[in-house]
């Protein structure tokens, strides 16, 4: 079979309420190119969230293709496995929470002709305070470490370049894998623009991410400085 011309990876964790909306919609915003797949990461979902993909399976057929994490690894080892899988020319993902219009992949689309990544960010953010506090310092402290300009490293509404998202040494397990893309894309050379994108409010499931992720997500920046180092003296 032919390559598809893209593929919309979404990671799940317990989206029993989000999921059918979810790959519905990102079905339709891959129908905005020639041909795409959707590629769902389960990553160790203990409610519905499984059945609910069995029967999306067979209602979208070859078009949609679920993978499944015997056990909760954490959202970047999830996106990973996606990319790994992903047999797209293009790659894009986002989450299963239904924060975005997916239609408005139609606007970054034409982009991809001379960049090699769109990273959205969110405009009129619809997250609670302490959440938007904590992301802009988080945002504001990784792009003064990593030398970044960029407006919102956790937008989870990324186009990429298959060879080049194939070309980026990603590591990461947890939340942090989005700083780590753009890191590894800006320290790459790689062509890269941002485009800003609307956000929803969550009206379904709970977000899994906690105020304790804070002290791990600067140890994750630590250890990604400290790696950085170390490869610019080899």
């Amino acid at each position: 079979m032919a390559r598809p011309t893209i593929s919309l990876v979404l990671p799940a964790y317990n989206e029993a309420e989000n999921i059918e909306r979810a790959v519905r919609e990102a079905a339709a915003a891959g129908a905005l190119a020639a041909s795409y797949e959707v590629v769902v990461v389960d990553d160790g979902s203990r409610d519905a969230t499984v059945a609910r993909l069995q029967a999306l399976e067979t209602e979208l057929g070859p078009a949609l293709r679920v993978i499944r994490h015997a056990s909760n690894r954490g959202y970047g080892a999830a996106l990973r496995t996606g990319f790994a899988a992903a047999e797209g020319e293009l790659v894009f993902y986002t989450d299963s929470d239904n924060q975005f219009d997916l239609s408005e992949l139609a606007g970054a689309l034409p982009l991809m002709k001379e960049w090699d990544a769109v990273l959205g960010y969110r405009i009129a953010r619809k997250d609670a305070r302490r959440r938007l506090l904590t992301s802009w310092v988080f945002n504001r402290l990784s792009c003064a470490v990593f030398g970044l300009t960029v407006r919102d490293l956790n937008c989870s509404f990324k186009l990429f370049r298959r060879d080049v998202l194939r070309a980026l040494p990603l590591e990461s397990n947890d939340f942090f894998i989005d700083t780590e893309l753009v890191v590894r894309l800006h320290r790459g050379g790689f062509r890269y623009v941002e485009k800003g994108v609307t956000h929803l409010p969550r009206v379904a499931g709970r977000s899994t991410v906690r105020l304790s992720d804070i002290p791990r997500s600067l140890r994750a920046v630590a250890r990604m400085r400290a790696a950085l180092s170390a490869e610019r003296r080899r």
